[in-house]
């Protein structure tokens, strides 16, 4: 049972308790946490698990 990244982000954004937010190719953006920060550009799909 081999899935792609695709279909593996589909089937855990769909799940409750996971946020979505989808950042278009033009866009920046910077995550900031008390151990540091990751900025990058996207396209990207960013999950965040709130369990």
């Amino acid at each position: 049972m081999n899935q792609s990244t695709e279909e593996l982000t589909k089937i855990l954004s769909d799940r409750e308790g996971v946020e979505t937010l989808r950042v278009e190719p033009y866009e920046k953006v910077v995550i900031t946490t008390e151990r540091g920060e990751k900025e990058f550009s996207g396209p990207a799909v960013i999950l965040v698990n709130i369990d």
